[in-house]
């Protein structure tokens, strides 16, 4: 199982981007899928999360200017992000709950993609 994110970069404040985030893989379904970021110097932190079949779960202190959306037919996450502000700046880590085959039977298990380095510009 692969989470394969996309769409960090540079941007100036009040800007906005993007986040993609694909799983690929082994695996029976997707149970949840989501974003947390970590800054320098501190500790990972939710963004938002995105359940089956699409109950959206965001940090309070984000709602609003973060979007998280799901296409289950490519197996996609995404995270629009408008008005960034400087304090956005963060490696952004895609997440994902996934049912996989354990054994015999079935089991949910988590993965994290390889992060993608958002900087905001003042």
């Amino acid at each position: 199982v692969q989470l394969q994110a996309s769409g960090g970069g540079l941007v100036q404040a009040g800007g906005s981007l993007r986040l993609s985030c694909a799983a690929s893989g082994n695996f029976f379904s997707i149970n949840v899928m989501g974003w947390f970021r970590q800054a320098p110097g501190k500790q990972r932190e939710l963004v938002a999360t995105i359940t089956t079949p699409s109950t959206p779960n965001y940090s309070d202190s984000l709602k609003g200017r973060f979007t998280i959306s799901r296409d289950n037919a490519k197996n996609m996450v995404y995270l629009q992000m408008n008005d960034l502000k400087p304090e956005d700046t963060s490696v952004y880590y895609c997440y994902a709950v996934l049912s996989v085959r354990s054994g015999l039977a079935r089991s949910s298990r988590e993965y994290w993609g390889q992060g993608t380095l958002v900087t905001v510009s003042s």
